[in-house]
């Protein structure tokens, strides 16, 4: 099922991504008080369909036409962290490119690339850069999609800062605007995504690998098994440092196939607190004011399972009241496209 299908307006603004045959796409309508009443919003997979049926299929739902806001999802690109180039901001590009080309796991030539600072710029030592770097070819199948159904694309935007948009709106509401704000987004069965923003700023951000099976585990009922762990199976946190130049860093992991869900669970929680660490003795002036959960029908369930293990104030997250009309839609979809609405928050003066 679909959220059903309503006549488009010329105020309806359409958010897609599309990777590994899957398209998801979110249609809505701006309302008052900056919420976006959602009035379409699924997930559609190519799957045995031929390239022209799959079109057609697309075409069908209202898709064809328009401007469209494409969003990357995190297996699609890299995301870098670099020292920022003593250059002028025309040439950050061209700088950054040089600079990364040992870190990206394809030919420099063959990589798209934009850059953004990491953080507000406020604080002391805090000249870095993200270096966000997609394979040609991926932006060539994004822009074949678009060709195919007449779209107008003017924004390729990723996942980290349309997350970032999202919990900077919740903290807005909360009156925290200002504080260190973290989010951790499970929006598919193999990843989850932490960030961390402050001043509608993206600051930090770690992909975690999530085990098979993770959102059908009991989190609560896990007992810590660190010590049944072998000494070399984790990073110890005072060497550990984001590997930004993989897709999903989340360091050793021991793939036997006989470990038990709660070695696996554990191994994610310990993942989780050492990102946190991690945040505390980076940005020590910037404590953590909380920490915002999504993880579809177990968003709440999870937010208690972390606030107890972490001992941090963990909330659920809940768009609800800023996306009208999201709770109609069935929960396999929310889950994965839910990432797709904080491009609708985009701010037109950032670079993503």
């Amino acid at each position: 099922m679909r959220l059903p299908w309503k006549r488009k307006s010329s105020q309806d603004q359409l958010v897609v991504s599309w990777s590994v045959g899957v398209c998801a796409y979110v249609r809505a309508r701006p309302a008052a008080k900056g919420q976006f009443e959602v009035q379409q919003m699924g997930v559609e997979r190519q799957g045995q369909d031929s390239w022209q049926d799959f079109v057609r299929r697309l075409q069908t739902l209202g898709l064809k036409g328009g401007e469209v806001h494409v969003m990357l999802r995190p297996e699609q690109y890299q995301l870098l962290q670099i020292d920022a180039p003593p250059v002028v901001p025309d040439e950050l590009r061209a700088a950054a490119r040089f600079q990364i080309r040992e870190m990206v796991n394809v030919h420099i030539d063959d990589i798209t690339l934009d850059v953004m600072q990491v953080g507000d710029g406020q604080q002391k030592g805090s000249n870095h850069l993200f270096v966000v770097a997609a394979k040609n070819e991926i932006v060539r199948e994004v822009i074949a999609l678009g060709d195919a159904l007449n779209w107008k694309i003017p924004v390729i935007d990723i996942q980290e800062t349309a997350q970032r948009n999202l919990q900077s709106t919740l903290a807005k509401v909360d009156g925290r605007l200002e504080r260190a704000d973290a989010a951790l987004l499970i929006s598919d069965e193999s990843q989850a995504v932490l960030t961390i923003s402050a001043n509608e700023e993206l600051f930090f951000t770690r992909r975690l690998d999530l085990p098979q099976g993770f959102l059908a585990m009991a989190w609560g009922d896990i007992q810590d098994t660190t010590d049944d762990v072998a000494p070399d199976a984790f990073t110890p946190v005072s060497e550990y440092v984001p590997d930004y130049a993989n897709t999903g860093a989340t360091g050793p992991v021991n793939s036997s196939a006989n470990m038990g869900d709660a070695e696996r669970v554990q191994r994610f929680l310990v993942e989780v607190q050492r990102s946190l660490d991690l945040w505390d003795r980076t940005w020590s002036s910037m404590p953590l004011s909380g920490l915002r959960v999504y993880a579809g029908q177990r968003s709440a369930e999870m937010a208690g399972w972390l606030g107890r293990e972490l001992g941090q104030a963990v909330t659920a997250i809940n768009l609800e009241a800023q996306f009208p009309g999201l709770q109609s839609v069935p929960m396999a979809d929310q889950i994965y496209c839910l990432p797709l609405l904080g491009v609708l928050l985009r701010s037109e003066t950032r670079k993503l």
